[in-house]
């Protein structure tokens, strides 16, 4: 079982509403504890939860939702809801695109229900890892806040690298924890790889800590669309005996123009139950 945090790390949404959608019926918990009343949630319920948000992002209201999954609604017919609203967004304003890349990404999500990774996902340690980064906060760890604030990141850094004569080494890697003034929001950790001697200035050069045990898995596209890979990640580490420690590192290990072409290898941080 995961906790309501590591639930919501893997559903893509805040602890907030997790704990709405629990007073409003729409999703319980599947055990809460009768003497800490902490909440623990299990892979299977990602399933509800994806289609909880698909159809949020249709535009029905909660009370529609709980209808229409409560009644079971077939991955088939969301299908044809998600399209539909498809055509709608791509006739309206640019800025809605970044919408629509999500509602994409919870469908396949959902097309993948079922379907156990077998031989993709790997564990391994990660040894330590000299980096420099730019650090910025994200309003949560959902993919529409999170994108707008790592690519420009990312821009900053390598203009920056550039201007201080530093040359990366290795492959970039993003890294998130909780922001230290809460509320859900997501500090964004903007790091490559590099060969240099520790500092702080224009930005930080330090040795990000190894991970004694990952589960890692490759995904293969734009991180927009990291969501599938993301939750059969999550539903091995549940199926297999592990219980994830903390969000999942990205590591750009090709990263072309053309970004459905980027290959990222997630590391979620794990120990045995």
């Amino acid at each position: 079982m995961f906790t309501i945090g590591d639930f919501a790390r893997h559903g893509r949404v805040s602890v907030r509403m997790l704990r709405h959608y629990d007073a409003t019926g729409l999703l319980h918990p599947a055990h809460v504890d009768p003497a800490s009343g902490y909440r623990y949630y299990t892979a299977a319920q990602l399933a509800r939860l994806n289609r909880i948000i698909a159809l949020k992002d249709l535009g029905f209201t909660l009370q529609q939702v709980q209808d229409i999954v409560d009644e079971k609604v077939s991955a088939e017919e969301l299908r044809g809801m998600l399209r539909l609203r498809r055509a709608e967004l791509e006739t309206a304003m640019a800025a809605a695109g970044a919408r629509l890349i999500q509602v994409e990404a919870r469908l396949r999500a959902i097309e993948s229900e079922g379907r156990m990774p077998t031989n993709d996902v790997v564990i391994k340690s990660v040894p330590t890892v000299r980096v420099a980064e730019l650090t910025a906060t994200a309003a949560s760890y959902e993919p529409e806040d999170i994108g707008p604030v790592i690519g420009p990141l990312y821009d900053e850094l390598f203009r920056r690298l550039d201007s201080a004569g530093v040359t990366p080494t290795g492959p970039g890697v993003a890294y998130y924890e909780g922001a230290p003034e809460g509320g859900g929001r997501i500090s964004v950790h903007a790091a490559v790889q590099v060969s240099a001697p520790l500092q702080d200035g224009d930005f930080r050069i330090l040795d990000l800590p190894s991970l004694d045990q990952a589960a890692t898995i490759v995904h293969r596209g734009s991180m927009d669309t990291v969501l599938p890979t993301a939750q059969a990640l999550a539903r091995w580490i549940d199926a297999n005996g592990y219980q994830s420690t903390g969000y999942a590192r990205e590591i750009n290990l090709e990263c072309p123009e053309n970004r459905d072409d980027w290959v990222t290898e997630l590391q979620a941080p794990v120990t045995r139950i």
